[in-house]
C-alpha cells in the first residue's frame, strides 16, 4: 500500500448509537495519541436505518464521559458500497458480521471484515460484544472494558497490515 494513502477503518454494530461509536471514539483517540490521524480514518456505523442522524446512546455518553471520552459522532447506516471505501470492516458481534458478509462478495468478506473480540485478549471464546442498549447501566461498563482492550490490538492489526513496510 503506497505510504500516502489514508487507512480507513469502519466499526458496524446495530444500531450506531453504542458499540460502535464509542470503538470509533476509543480508536480515534489511540490514531491521534500515536500521531496518525493523518494515516488513519476511523469512522461507525449500523446494520440498521433506525438512529441515523441521531448522536450516541446517552448512556453509552455517560459511560463513555466518565472514562475521560467524548462521543459525537452521528449514526449513520453501512452500505453496499462502503467495503469499497473501507479497508478494514470490523463488526461487533456475529448477527452484524452475517448481514455485513451478505453485503459483499466472499472474498471481499474474507479480505476486509473481522469480528471485533477476534482481538481482544479476553474474549475467551465470546466472539460478540453484548448490546447494551436494553440492560442495565454496567452493561454499557462492560462494553467499554471490552472495546479498552480490544481498540490497541485492533490499531497494532491496522499498522502491521496496511503501514509498515513489507520485509
Amino acid at each position: 500500500m503506497e505510504p500516502s494513502k489514508t487507512v480507513n477503518v469502519c466499526f458496524v454494530c446495530l444500531g450506531n448509537i453504542c458499540r460502535s461509536p464509542l470503538a470509533q471514539g476509543l480508536c480515534a483517540r489511540l490514531v491521534a495519541e500515536e500521531g496518525l490521524a493523518g494515516r488513519i480514518h476511523i469512522e461507525s456505523a449500523g446494520t440498521g436505518d433506525w438512529h441515523v442522524g441521531k448522536l450516541p446512546d446517552s448512556r453509552m455518553q455517560a459511560t463513555a464521559n466518565k472514562n475521560g471520552l467524548r462521543l459525537t459522532s452521528r449514526a449513520r447506516q453501512f452500505r453496499r458500497d462502503d467495503f469499497d471505501r473501507f479497508d478494514l470492516v470490523v463488526a461487533m458481534d456475529r448477527a452484524n458480521e452475517a448481514e455485513l458478509s451478505r453485503m459483499c462478495a466472499p472474498e471481499t468478506a474474507r479480505e476486509k471484515l473481522k469480528l471485533f473480540r477476534s482481538f481482544d485478549p479476553q474474549c475467551n471464546g465470546d466472539p460478540d460484544v453484548p448490546d447494551p442498549y436494553y440492560g442495565g447501566n454496567d452493561g454499557f461498563d462492560v462494553v467499554f472494558q471490552i472495546v479498552q482492550r480490544a481498540c490497541p490490538e485492533i490499531l497494532k492489526h491496522v499498522k502491521t497490515r496496511f503501514l509498515d513496510p513489507p520485509a
